[in-house]
């Protein structure tokens, strides 16, 4: 089995590469100054990075190593780091002895390319049941068990990521995510008590939950085809409907509301929501889904930037002050 020891965060200009990479997409070969090339965007665990194939005039041959490279394998990669328009890449020269070349499946370890939450996930799945089991109303906690008493469900929600790229992007996301998002709502409950406690830890337990159709986790963590037609907030309302129906004599009136919290959770409609919310429990599940992931974003911007400076510059969250 390969063992990965060069990290892309760890690569700088003129580092020799000699390493595995998961591919997550490749781009078509075309003619270059000097032959035919392709490129090639590979990640592991701390990024990605573009690897440029700079092939000779021997178009099949550049486009037989081409077609040996699959979305969501692994690739070992030589080659040297080198800077084009002020972006790092790996640059690929056969011709000087580097090279692009598939490992089989269980030539590696999936953990070398998809993060995992640094969290113990059986204590957050403990915690989180403690928070299902503070639900008093009886119909809420059928649809809670819904889900959470299946046990492949269980498995699901806590291998799958909360997102792609954004935050807490790698195994076991979701569930630190719903995590401290139900947190937040319960202590909001506490300081707004005229809110209703069922219904808020209920909808942030549930808030997110058609993310687990949304992703696939590989070598890469990916959109699957239902998640990039209709996404998670339609995904999830669907599966609280349907597993609504089986309830008996199931609240409308909560059943309505349940299934707006969903629907607004991103909060305004330019960041996705079908609905912005409506009522308090659904504000509040909103504003908790914002304030986790804005700072989950920032924390961890901060500790990649790679700068000596006191201020450091990125493209979705502006200025962040780093001392």
């Amino acid at each position: 089995m390969a063992e990965k020891k060069q990290f892309i965060k760890d690569l700088n200009k003129e580092t020799k590469v000699d390493d595995i990479f998961s591919v997550k997409f490749k781009k078509p070969v075309r003619k270059s100054k000097n032959g035919f090339m392709f490129d090639v965007r590979v990640g592991d665990k701390t990024g990605e990075i573009a690897v440029k194939y700079f092939g000779n005039t021997n178009e099949m041959a550049v486009r037989k190593v081409f077609d040996s490279i699959v979305p969501g394998g692994v690739l070992r990669v030589k080659g040297k780091a080198q800077e084009y328009n002020e972006i790092l890449e790996i640059a690929i020269n056969p011709d000087s002895g580097d090279m692009v070349q598939a490992l089989a499946e269980g030539e590696y370890r999936l953990e070398d390319f998809v993060p995992r939450t640094e969290k113990d996930i059986n204590q957050m799945m403990t915690q989180l049941n403690g928070y299902i089991k503070k639900v008093k109303d009886p119909k809420l906690l059928e649809l809670l068990a819904y889900f959470f008493a299946d046990e492949v469900f269980v498995e699901e929600f806590n291998k799958c990521p909360a997102a792609i790229t954004h935050h807490c992007n790698w195994i076991g996301g979701l569930l630190e995510h719903t995590l401290d998002v139900t947190k937040l709502c319960d202590t909001m409950a506490d300081m707004y008590p005229r809110m209703d406690r069922d219904l808020l830890l209920a909808g942030a337990i549930l808030h997110d939950i058609g993310k687990v159709h949304e992703y696939t986790v590989t070598t890469n963590i990916d959109c699957t085809n239902e998640g990039r037609l209709r996404g998670h907030i339609i995904i999830g309302s669907e599966m609280i409907s349907l597993a609504i129906r089986t309830i008996p004599e199931f609240p409308d009136n909560l059943r309505l509301k349940i299934s707006h919290i969903i629907l607004s959770s991103h909060g305004e409609l330019e960041y996705g929501s079908p609905k912005e919310p409506s009522f308090p429990e659904a504000v509040a599940i909103a504003q908790a889904d914002t304030m986790d992931s804005r700072i989950q974003e920032i924390v961890r911007a901060k500790q990649d930037a790679r700068t000596e400076d006191e201020w450091a510059w990125n493209k979705e969250l502006g200025s962040i002050y780093l001392r």
